[in-house]
């Protein structure tokens, strides 16, 4: 009975807009959360193990991006389609490449500082993060010119539903960035650095002396939060095609809207973020198909304040309780 509401107005928006509208809002909607999902995870691994916010992680997210366009690139496919095996080998080099982005971040910037005051922290993520924006629109590095990513995937309808062509890009977003995710969640529940992960972030000074190497634990988590985002990054551009600077408020925007996922769902829980970031990707696509394309940002937001007023701790987040 709880669900009578939003059954009765999905029915009237099937009734009043049509099904193939409604069923193409939903696939751009789930793509989009998809990709929101890859981002947040990176956000909320490294708040669930060292309880602080990366605010350089959009532009990781955006590093990701032009370097796959880089590569594609340097491959020569620009004007000619990629081979088969383009997609997936453009997709493990920028995946390194971040990974290794992301270990350098952590140990020049943020290592020095772990047991400085939160502020600290805070105002060195926002500095890394102005640095790789500005770095990034070196003529020498990716240039302040928009690009258009080479179509690694062919941009083709793969079958067709109720009027509604449901394209190759739109499959390969949604099942690779579910792949992912799986992989991840794997890893944190059934690996022995998922439990040394865990094991950090329920406390680190007790985790040392269990004979962690935290250092080795708070790397591998960046490394892990950096690749996904340049996943992500990859995934965008292939679906997007359009990739502008470096410090573009687009990247911004995506970075903010993928944190707001993350503390819906509940920040530092894996499978919140991704419930979240699925959240915001309905709610900004049929709001804006919907309602107003105008209002497609302010959408999120509000959801975000929704969720903090009648549970601050998130969807699948849990209050925690701290002794006096």
């Amino acid at each position: 009975m709880k669900l009578g509401g939003p059954v009765v107005m999905l029915g009237l928006l099937i009734v009043q807009h049509g099904f193939p509208k409604f069923l193409q809002t939903l696939v751009n909607s789930v793509a989009l959360g998809s990709l929101y999902a890859l981002i947040a995870l990176g956000y909320t691994l490294v708040y669930g193990v060292l309880r602080f916010i990366n605010f350089a992680h959009s532009d990781v997210f955006a590093v990701g991006a032009w370097l796959s366009f880089t590569f594609a690139t340097a491959f020569g496919w620009v004007a000619t389609s990629s081979p088969l095996w383009g997609m997936p080998l453009v997709l493990l080099l920028v995946m390194a490449a971040c990974a290794l982005l992301g270990v350098t971040i952590e140990i020049l910037a943020y290592r020095p500082l772990r047991k400085a005051p939160r502020l600290n922290v805070l105002i060195t993520a926002i500095g890394v993060s102005l640095f790789l924006q500005n770095v990034g629109q070196l003529s020498s590095v990716f240039g302040t010119q928009p690009q258009r990513m080479p179509s690694l995937i062919e941009d083709r309808s793969l079958f067709t539903i109720a009027q509604v062509h449901i394209r190759l890009v739109d499959v390969t977003v949604i099942a690779l960035a579910l792949a992912l995710m799986m992989a991840l969640q794997w890893m944190v529940f059934r690996t022995r650095l998922g439990r040394a992960m865990r094991a950090v972030s329920f406390d680190e000074k007790v985790a040392s002396l269990m004979g962690i190497n935290v250092n080795r634990v708070v790397t591998i988590t960046f490394a892990i939060g950096s690749a996904l985002a340049a996943a992500g990054g990859l995934l965008f551009a292939l679906k997007y095609e359009g990739l502008k600077q470096t410090a573009d408020a687009t990247w911004v925007l995506l970075g903010l809207k993928a944190f707001v996922a993350a503390v819906v769902g509940g920040i530092g829980n894996v499978r919140g973020a991704v419930a979240g970031a699925l959240l915001i990707g309905v709610v900004e696509v049929f709001g804006a198909s919907y309602l107003s394309p105008h209002m497609r940002d302010v959408y999120v937001f509000v959801i975000l304040i929704v969720v903090l007023l009648l549970k601050p701790s998130g969807i699948l987040g849990k209050a925690v309780r701290e002794k006096v």
